[in-house]
């Protein structure tokens, strides 16, 4: 029999949950708005515009009690970063993303206990978590209310510099989201890692 831990309480997975479907709805929505026709929109110009700001919000309020139930509860301490010899581990988990794994070599960082993620997964969620979304969420509000940015930023305008930092991180989190649903299934099975976020046991090698 297997063994498992128990890594994703009932909290987590509502975050998770949330987290998966609003940020699906603010892609779709964005890159309808970023290439909207008038004469065949995907999503109605004003429709994905709802859609978009809805979903902002939403995200921003689950965001919250990601942030605060990572301080609350014990889940905060995976996020930790050792800066001594990152390098290496992060080339080491590398190499086995590249080739390891497809010659059957051990993974270098398996989960455990103490562990839920290896070192190249752990600096892309904290950078994810902890910059690239809270950038996304106040240039998200901030365009939502224009007459909060400052007009001119270094001889620029503020709402162009501010509506190019969305998009950018909007990007990079649409980067993270493709990569990380493929990491997703390099666990015991291609389907172990996405039960485990439904049932809250982490299925371990």
């Amino acid at each position: 029999m297997s063994e498992k831990i128990y890594f994703y309480p009932v909290w987590l997975r509502i975050w998770h949950g949330i987290n998966a479907v609003f940020i699906l709805l603010l892609i779709i929505s964005g890159i309808s708005m970023q290439y909207s026709d008038l004469n065949s929109p995907f999503i109605r110009f004003d429709t994905a515009v709802s859609i978009h700001n809805f979903s902002g919000v939403v995200l921003t309020l689950n965001y919250l009690l990601f942030f605060i139930g990572n301080i609350v509860f014990r889940n905060g301490r995976f996020y930790r970063l050792k800066i001594k010899g990152l390098g290496q581990r992060l080339w080491k988990q590398l190499r086995f993303y590249s080739y390891g794994c497809f010659v059957g070599e051990e993974a270098p960082y398996p989960v455990n206990p103490d562990r839920k993620f290896n070192p190249l997964q752990k600096v892309s969620y904290v950078f994810t978590m902890y910059l690239a979304l809270p950038l996304l969420f106040i240039s998200g509000w901030a365009l939502l209310f224009p007459e909060f940015i400052l007009k001119k930023l270094l001889g620029f305008s503020g709402i162009f510099l501010t509506a190019q930092l969305h998009i950018v991180m909007g990007f990079l989190v649409s980067v993270f989201l493709i990569i990380h649903l493929y990491v997703s299934t390099m666990g015991k099975s291609p389907v172990s890692n996405f039960k485990s976020i439904v049932s809250g046991w982490q299925e371990i090698h």
